[in-house]
């Protein structure tokens, strides 16, 4: 990671303990990972914390690290990150995606409720007239469906469930049988009949190429008219074209911290809509909240250091489902 992302992901604080565990680097590698200085690193480092931007630890780089055992990634997605190498290495790969994930789930719980009051539409309208009482929607009693029951779509399930808001929760997982959506507190639901249901539909689940565009037109026109559209998780998810027409008309509303193509283009039409909020991919750990990642990776650097199984731990064969 750059030395500013270093110095916010890991503060004094962090850092400290950290270094009271291990022989800590005093510099982060910034630059390539191939160049002398980082090679000279690498040559040494037992466990090696990366973060936003890292490169991946290819063939070539473990080459360069041969005692390197375990890899704490201060950050969420690991697919960037991992190798057939690393993998055959035996390396132990943690991801702090826990950490990142309770900032996600609050900004897509705003954006759910910013949604729900028609916040968005009702604000283009200002200040030429306010709303009517009768015109006012609130967010109490409104029909959501959740995409995915991933670590961040559960969080979302659990933070509607304790609004107390009297939400109906829809959820649509393919690997979640009826019993645990139960648990969770949703009824199971086929996309396309959550598409038709749901007053707002937030988006969870993984980029994978099952679930590139599953939000097409066909299902986007299911949405009933004044629904909304919540992605924080990957832009592919959603057809950005067919989005673009059903909010450029006025029937849906749209809350995206992720985009296809990201960023979009300068003058993109989604920029210009009033019913549209495009944030720039700040719904996870963003500046102050960054810390939480150092702290996640300083504590499974503590748990593997003491021989105890990772919380974060990802294998090769999550890598299908995660995001």
């Amino acid at each position: 990671m750059g030395a500013e992302e270093a110095a916010a992901v890991l503060p004094p604080e962090p850092r400290a303990r950290l270094a009271a565990l291990t022989d800590l680097h005093p510099d982060p590698l910034t630059g390539p990972l191939d160049a002398p200085a980082a090679r000279t690193v690498l040559a040494r480092t037992d466990l090696l914390v990366t973060g936003w931007g890292c490169p991946t630890l290819t063939a070539d780089v473990l080459a360069h690290a041969p005692r390197l055992r375990a890899v704490l990634h201060a950050a969420g997605s690991v697919k960037a990150l991992v190798s057939d190498a690393l993998w055959a290495r035996g390396i132990v790969v943690s991801s702090a995606a826990d950490a990142n994930a309770g900032p996600v789930a609050d900004f897509t719980l705003a954006a759910i409720v910013l949604a729900a009051k028609q916040a968005l539409p009702t604000a283009a309208g200002y200040p030429a007239g306010w709303p009517a009482f009768g015109e006012r929607r609130g967010a109490d009693a409104r029909t959501i469906g959740i995409i995915g029951a991933s670590r961040i779509g559960r969080l979302v399930l659990a933070r509607l469930r304790a609004s107390g808001r009297g939400h109906r929760l829809l959820l649509h997982d393919p690997y979640v049988r009826e019993d645990e959506a139960a648990r969770l507190g949703a009824e199971p639901a086929a996309l396309d009949d959550l598409c038709r249901a749901a007053d707002i539909v937030t988006v969870h689940a993984p980029e994978l190429p099952e679930t590139y565009r599953m939000l097409n037109a066909r299902r986007l026109a299911l949405i009933p008219d004044g629904g909304a559209v919540v992605n924080t998780a990957r832009g592919s998810l959603v057809d950005t074209d067919a989005l673009t027409r059903e909010c450029a008309t006025g029937r849906l509303s749209a809350f995206l911290d992720v985009t296809d193509p990201e960023p979009l283009p300068a003058g993109h039409p989604l920029l210009a809509l009033p019913n549209v909020l495009v944030t720039p991919h700040i719904a996870g750990a963003q500046g102050s909240e960054a810390r939480r990642l150092g702290a996640y990776a300083v504590d499974e650097a503590a748990r593997y250091l003491r021989g105890e199984p990772l919380l974060g731990r990802r294998t090769a064969a999550d890598l299908p489902r995660l995001a």
